[in-house]
This record gives C-alpha cells, sequence and structure tokens, in this order.
C-alpha cells in the first residue's frame, strides 16, 4: 500500500476497511479484511478494535464478522445525533455532577451547544435550603456563561457564528467585542477552563472545563456558578480549589465518555 509522506497510515488504513465495510452488503472476516487491503491480520484487528471502540464498526458476537456500525450510518443525522450525544452526556456526568455540589457547596450545571446557544443538559442544585428553581433545559446565552466560552473555545465556527449574530450586552461586563471575546476563548483554552464575572448576571460568577469524548472532541462543560464572593477571591480571580474541583470532575466525565472507564 502507497503512503504519502507527512499523512498519518494508520487513518489511511482505517478509511480503507470502513470503506471496504461500506462497499458490499455481507459483513467480512477479519482476515478477510486484512486479505483484502494487504495487511497483517494484527493490523487490521488492532484497527478494528478502535474502529468499534467508537461505534464506527460493530461486530456479530455469533459469526464475529464485522459491519459498519450505528454511529457512523447517524453522522449525517444532525437532529438524532444531538438527542443522542445529549443524553450520553447527561447520562454520564450524573454522579459527578451530583459529587462536584457536594464538595463545592455551589450549584452545578452540565451544557452543550445548541442552536449557538447553550442548552443546560442537567443541573444540580446548591446543597443547602436556599430557594432554588430546576434549570435542565434552559438556554444559556454562549459567549456571556463559563460553560459558554468552554465550548465556543474549542468549536470556531460556533464561536465565528456568536459573532456574526452579534454579541449581545446582558450586564456592563460582558464581552461584547469580537475581539474580547478571542481573547477569552484563547485563554480559556491555554489554561483549560472558563471564567465568568458578572458577564451575565450582575453578582454571579461562573467556573467550567470542557468534557470531552473520543479523540479529544469537546462535547460539552461541566460548571459551578454562584454568588461571586464565593467563587472569586478579592480580586475576582476564581479560587483554586474550585477550579481544580470543576477540572477533575470534567476530566472523569471525560474518561467515561471515552470509554476508560471512572
Amino acid at each position: 500500500m502507497s503512503h504519502v509522506p507527512g499523512l498519518i497510515q494508520s487513518i489511511e488504513r482505517s478509511s480503507a476497511v470502513l470503506r471496504l465495510l461500506a462497499a458490499g452488503p455481507g459483513r467480512l472476516r477479519v482476515k478477510e479484511i486484512a486479505d483484502a487491503l494487504d495487511l497483517p491480520k494484527s493490523t487490521a484487528h488492532s484497527i478494528l478494535r478502535t474502529l468499534e471502540h467508537v461505534g464506527f464498526v460493530e461486530q456479530d458476537p455469533l459469526t464475529t464478522r464485522y459491519r459498519l456500525g450505528r454511529a457512523l450510518l447517524e453522522l449525517g443525522d444532525d437532529e438524532h445525533d444531538i438527542e443522542l450525544d445529549l443524553n450520553e452526556l447527561r447520562g454520564r456526568a450524573l454522579n459527578w455532577a451530583d459529587a462536584l455540589a457536594a464538595r463545592s457547596g455551589e450549584e452545578v450545571r452540565v451544557g452543550a451547544l445548541r442552536d449557538g446557544e447553550v442548552v443546560v443538559v442537567h443541573h444540580v442544585f446548591r446543597p443547602d435550603d436556599s430557594a432554588q428553581s430546576l434549570q435542565t433545559g434552559r438556554m444559556l446565552p454562549a459567549h456571556a456563561t463559563a460553560l459558554g466560552k468552554v465550548l465556543l473555545a474549542y468549536n470556531a465556527p460556533a464561536a465565528e457564528a456568536a459573532v456574526r449574530a452579534g454579541l449581545k450586552a446582558y450586564t456592563r461586563l460582558t464581552l461584547t467585542s469580537p475581539r474580547e471575546l478571542a481573547r477569552s476563548l484563547a485563554e480559556t483554552r491555554d489554561r483549560g477552563w472558563a471564567l465568568s464575572v458578572e458577564e451575565w448576571e450582575p453578582d454571579r460568577a461562573g467556573i467550567a472545563a470542557p468534557v470531552r469524548s473520543f479523540g479529544g472532541l469537546v462535547v460539552g462543560a461541566i460548571g459551578v456558578s454562584g454568588p461571586v464572593e464565593q467563587l472569586c477571591d478579592t480580586r475576582r480571580q476564581p479560587r483554586p480549589a474550585l477550579v481544580d474541583l470543576v477540572v477533575t470532575a470534567a476530566r472523569a466525565i471525560s474518561r467515561e465518555l471515552a470509554g476508560q472507564g471512572p
């Protein structure tokens, strides 16, 4: 098999396996795939195991033959994909979000991008007796919240769309300039978490970190929100202990989403 320098051979081979499976109506054994592509059987098996791990191929447990997986077939179905992703994100985040609320003493939201805004897919109340309302399903402005900044920071098309739509001012501290937002998103990528202080609601702050799936793809965000004086110090910088708790929770959910266990 010829290989162009500078290209990644494993991706070329994975693509060839998928094309082979897509070309015929039947299911193929590992040896049949290896023979067709002139690959060692062990290499073909490793590629198939990886593709199965991400849902792009499926193996029949009885015949051990492989076929294209549902995840690959559903890639073009945006509406189905979104619902599937949000349900998976919520399911994986439940326990970690509860633990984050208990450890931080603050309310916790898990969010994902939808139509340029952040949809809250899971919300955990502050662990106290104060009056609170459930926010699951609520839409939040992406450019003015910590959750939204995380999601925009790792999605350039979404960030560009947010700028084109206009950066609405919610408070005097909302980032309404494309340059300010770009700087904030770059800072978010550099440190791996986002901060919002009175950018959406007066006297409130948020800290959030990215939740990643296979290959590092950011599919959501988890964060805490609460009064500025509880989340930040006197210089309006986030309390390091809270940042650590949020980042740890995000990484734990990411490991589960990527199928690496808790």
